[in-house]
């Protein structure tokens, strides 16, 4: 064939794919299917148990659901609770999330100071691991070179199949004290390869915090500021754990429970959080504030502003989504937790970087956002989630936007291995939900007698 003709083809092809896969929506209503494992009322299907973990933004009254502010719970320690507890005592907290999430305790002292130092131990990589796994073959996005690094691990680990316990536990550590080199990496061979910058690979410091080490990595200058290693140390606290329904940890459980290798699951759940769906929407957020700071010139007239979320919502404006990006949560409805906590520190960051300005957008976005969702949806409460001010956050702290998802993976690897960690202990049965299959019986057509079948 001609190449015209193979893409006549192709395109024919698709067509055909596209149209058998089709189920028609009724279907799902007729067999009380819960797409997405979610209940009519937008409620997750209860599919497991978890002691890690809460997200709290409803309770059920009467088969009701009844929005209340925002909970988030570390091992049953509220996040707010926890973030205050470190940051009164000018100390770095990512490192003491960790511990938690994984041992189901806060550390003492000591053990805060030995899991540091074992963490700071295991972060280099394996030996040529960086110039064979990384820069051989530089990605265009971090987030399919992290899952690729996940995975090349397998080959480097004489006991990768290994399930016992210690074994996981290893592993687990030495990729949460990885995932930030990997991520660094990672960027600095795309932009070297892709782009023709400069190739900066610096040697990690021991004595630094996860959040410090991470900034060092990436600047070609490796330095920082107090501040902006406090607001990603708190970043990288609220990302680490939330809940086992979102999508990548599911991906987790379910990829755990068939027993299968630490890395494998991991490089799953890496896959899962890679989808704009997950953990890119804070790209989108800030696509749709430079849309509106580009339409709207005077954001002190509300009208002007509201008027413009309008259009969004009626998708008449930006990407005719209908979606003010940022806004809503699947658990969510009064408040998240994550966000208010993250938007009290971009306040400080804002003033010191005198960007106050877009800070003053941000709120009145999200003021407005949700009036004018209400007026257009009926009685449906939205709240900002937390990817309305983390890209917002990371543009600060002058974070490129292709670390931004990256930065969520660093952060999450704590929760995913806390959780694949239950999973092999208390889970015990391959994730096997059922699909009900839909078409009538067909008859087998000898080769021959199919001509002008579509």
């Amino acid at each position: 064939m001609r190449k015209e003709e193979k893409e006549v083809y192709w395109a024919e092809l698709s067509k055909m794919a596209e149209a058998n896969n089709r189920i028609e929506p009724e279907l799902f209503a007729k067999y009380n299917v819960k797409r997405g494992l979610r209940n009519p009322d937008g409620s997750g299907v209860l599919v497991g148990l978890t002691s890690i973990g809460d997200v709290h933004g409803y309770v059920i009254d009467e088969g009701e659901a009844s929005p209340v502010e925002g909970r988030l719970r570390y091992r049953g320690i509220d996040i707010r609770d926890l973030t205050n507890g470190f940051q009164a005592e000018k100390r770095f907290g990512f490192e003491e999330t960790a511990f938690l999430l994984l041992f189901g305790k806060l550390p003492t002292q000591t053990e805060l100071s030995h899991f540091q130092e074992l963490l700071a131990e295991r972060r280099e990589l394996p030996e040529e691991f960086t110039e064979n796994m990384i820069l051989k073959a530089p990605s265009r996005d971090i987030m399919n070179k992290l899952a690729r690094a996940v995975l090349a691990c397998y080959s480097y680990d004489k006991n990768a199949d290994d399930l016992s316990i210690p074994n996981i536990l290893r592993q687990c550590t030495e990729l949460i004290a990885r995932f930030p080199a990997m991520v660094a990496y990672g960027y600095q061979a795309k932009q070297h390869y892709h782009h023709g910058s400069s190739l900066y690979i610096h040697k990690q410091r021991k004595d630094l915090s996860t959040a410090e080490n991470f900034l060092s990595l990436i600047r070609p200058n490796k330095e920082f500021s107090t501040i902006e290693a406090e607001t990603l140390d708190l970043a990288l606290v609220l990302h680490a754990e939330h809940g086992g329904g979102n999508n990548s940890t599911f991906t987790v459980h379910v990829v755990s429970s068939t027993d299968t290798d630490t890395y494998s699951a991991i490089g799953a759940a890496v896959g899962s959080l890679k989808g704009p769906k997950h953990g890119g929407a804070n790209h989108s957020v800030m696509e749709m504030m430079a849309d509106i700071m580009g339409h709207v010139k005077n954001a002190d007239k509300e009208s002007k502003l509201k008027e413009y979320l309008r259009k969004i919502i009626r998708k008449e404006a930006f990407d005719k989504s209908g979606l003010i990006y940022g806004m809503g949560h699947a658990v969510y409805s009064l408040s998240d937790p994550r966000a208010i906590l993250l938007k009290e520190k971009a306040a400080v960051l804002a003033k010191e970087k005198k960007r106050e300005e877009e800070f003053y957008l941000y709120n009145q976005v999200e003021k407005l956002g949700k009036e004018v969702f209400e007026e257009e949806k009926g009685s449906k409460i939205i709240c900002a989630n937390v990817d309305f001010y983390s890209g917002f956050v990371y543009n600060m702290l002058k974070i490129p936007n292709d670390l931004h998802t990256p930065i969520f993976a660093i952060a999450r690897i704590a929760g995913w291995s806390a959780h694949r960690i239950e999973e092999l202990v208390s889970g015990g049965r391959i994730i096997r939900p059922a699909y009900k299959y839909v078409l009538p019986s067909n008859e087998y057509t000898p080769l021959a007698q199919r001509l002008n079948q579509s």
